[in-house]
């Protein structure tokens, strides 16, 4: 699958949970994005000059903290996903 075609995969999966994605401009050296929570609502963001890899990756790790077994994906994107749930950082 292409790394396009994958990042609109998750961008879908996103939106069926309900996490809104936005891509702005990330100063500084805060890395690609990632996972927040605003006024009671999960969102994604994700710095829109990162490649088209980091933001997959980026999505992949946010959307591992989420239980997605109610969800259609393709099984390429679910193990995508699954492999980025044993790189979060232990709370």
């Amino acid at each position: 699958m292409k790394v396009q075609d994958t990042l609109k995969e998750l961008e879908t999966v996103a939106e069926k949970k309900a996490i809104r994605v936005s891509y702005e401009n990330i100063g500084g050296e805060l890395g690609a994005g990632g996972l927040c929570k605003v006024k009671g609502q999960h969102r994604v963001i994700v710095d829109k000059r990162a490649t088209d890899g980091e933001k997959v990756n980026v999505l992949a790790q946010a959307l591992a903290q989420f239980p997605l077994e109610d969800v259609f994906m393709s099984e390429e994107t679910r193990a995508l996903i699954a492999r980025n749930a044993g790189l979060k950082k232990p709370s």
